[in-house]
C-alpha cells in the first residue's frame, strides 16, 4: 500500500487522518457559525478582533 512506501504505519496513518477529520470539523463548524452571525446583522467575531487592533495600532498602510 502506499502507506507502506512513505514508511507510515497503519496506526500513525489512523491518528493523522482522524486529527485531520477533527480539523476541518471545527473549521467548518466555525466557519458556519460566523456566516450565521454575518447573517444576522452582527459584526463576527474576526470582524470584531480586527477592528480592536486597528483602534489600538492606528490605521494599517
Amino acid at each position: 500500500m502506499i502507506w507502506n512506501e512513505l514508511g507510515v504505519s497503519g496506526g500513525t496513518a489512523l491518528i493523522v487522518l482522524a486529527a485531520l477529520y477533527f480539523v476541518i470539523k471545527w473549521a467548518v463548524r466555525n466557519g458556519i457559525q460566523e456566516a450565521h452571525t454575518r447573517m444576522n446583522g452582527e459584526k463576527g467575531r474576526i470582524r470584531q478582533l480586527w477592528d480592536g487592533f486597528i483602534s489600538e495600532n492606528g490605521t494599517v498602510e
